[in-house]
């Protein structure tokens, strides 16, 4: 498709020039998240990218190193206990999403698809399968995350998911980055854990 091979240049220049401004609020973030508790800066986790293939996302890290790892957030019990205190505002604000303007750059996401699935989330997997959105790059943020994010079931994400293949294009790309800057001020759709969702991603 020739607008797969746009958005892959769109993506390569917007994460280039996202690297280089962003730099000094990731040396900040760095530190911050150094002195606010044990442990690496960033946090790697197995996801699944486009064709069902597996690739590692990365996160400012915002819990502690001895969180169950490949768990989503809500199946933990009181997961508030694991989040840092750093990691509140970072989860918040989204801020710990930066990090994964590397897996774009890398050309393992894009900036706007449906969110990579844990590689365990096979239900998700499976229902977005139906709808065609595994064979898609998936993204930083979506059609989804900016109509319920956290809040979502997994049949209700995954036919989102779907509306965004039918109608993907500069226009859709367009509104789901708009949405998704109004969305963080408004700090829609995060709920950690205290949400009928059956997926944290």
């Amino acid at each position: 498709m020739a607008y797969l091979k746009f958005k892959r240049l769109m993506d390569i220049i917007f994460s280039t020039l996202g690297l280089i401004i962003l730099a000094p609020v990731f040396m900040i973030l760095t530190i911050v998240i150094k002195i606010d508790s044990k442990g690496p800066i960033l946090f790697k986790q197995k996801r699944v990218g486009i064709h069902k293939s597996h690739f590692y996302i990365l996160k400012f890290r915002t819990m502690r190193i001895d969180t169950p790892r490949d768990t989503p957030t809500h199946l933990l019990e009181n997961p508030d206990q694991w989040i840092t205190r750093v990691g509140t505002i970072l989860r918040k604000t989204s801020l710990d999403e930066l990090p994964q303007i590397i897996n774009i750059f890398k050309g393992e996401m894009s900036i706007i698809g449906p969110r990579p699935a844990l590689w365990n989330q096979y239900d998700l997997i499976k229902e977005r399968e139906r709808y065609g959105a595994n064979e898609v790059p998936v993204g930083l943020t979506g059609w989804a995350q900016i109509n319920g994010r956290d809040e979502l079931e997994i049949d209700e994400k995954a036919k989102l998911d779907g509306e965004y293949v039918e109608k993907m294009g500069l226009l859709m790309d367009i509104r789901c980055f708009i949405g998704t800057i109004f969305s963080i001020i408004r700090s829609e759709g995060v709920a950690e854990g205290r949400t009928r969702s059956k997926i944290k991603d």
